[in-house]
């Protein structure tokens, strides 16, 4: 028996589905190469993808949707119903709780992690990459080289990954924690405070005058 023949239908969906994924992409401003890391898809084989040469198929679209962070239906042009609203699905790593808050593959991406309690003993880590950790309730304990901090809701932490490193609650109860991970040393850049106005120096030096 031949194998079943591709609707017109079904055949302009897969046509339509290298397209959207290069634009999707461009949209977002991802390279190939960044899709390649998140997925472990080839930059061949997304490249080809892209331009139609290969037959999309579950195996290469699953990995793809969840690197940018988007319903596989996205990808394959179906109509969007229901809550238009981004509900990021949470995964348990390693008994944490991790929320993603980037929808899409780059070079920083965003976490919101819960941490439970534990007096487990730590076992510290290295890898490529930069954290930045905010606390935003309970209290998080941070082994990071030499030093075991405590961090506190509202303190923040930031450090180099290729350090040993561990970090987690300390045994009071559950912490809530922001994470922003560069995977090859990306770093936040924060806007520096804008310098005084000269006008306001000004304004100080006439009541100094008229004292």
């Amino acid at each position: 028996m031949g194998g079943m023949e591709t609707s017109p239908a079904i055949a302009q969906v897969l046509n339509e589905v290298g397209p959207r994924l290069r634009r999707l992409r461009m949209r977002r401003g991802v390279s190939l190469t960044a899709v390649a890391e998140a997925t472990g898809i080839s930059k061949s084989t997304l490249s080809r993808l892209e331009s139609g040469q290969r037959r999309p198929s579950l195996e290469l679209l699953l990995p793809i949707a969840q690197a940018h962070q988007v319903p596989l239906e996205e990808l394959v042009g179906a109509p969007e119903v229901g809550d238009p609203r981004v509900r990021p699905i949470p995964r348990s790593v390693n008994g944490n709780t991790v929320l993603p808050l980037t929808r899409q593959a780059g070079p920083l991406q965003a976490f919101k992690m819960v941490l439970p309690q534990t007096r487990n003993t730590p076992e510290l880590c290295t890898h490529e990459g930069y954290e930045w950790l905010y606390v935003l309730s309970g209290s998080l304990r941070l082994l990071l080289a030499d030093h075991d901090l405590v961090l506190e809701a509202g303190e923040a932490a930031e450090f180099d990954t290729r350090l040993p490193h561990w970090f987690g609650s300390t045994g009071e109860g559950p912490v809530e924690v922001l994470s922003l991970f560069g995977r090859q040393g990306e770093r936040i850049h924060v806007r520096a405070r804008p310098r005084p106005r000269a006008r306001n120096r000004n304004d100080e030096a006439d009541r100094a005058d008229g004292e």
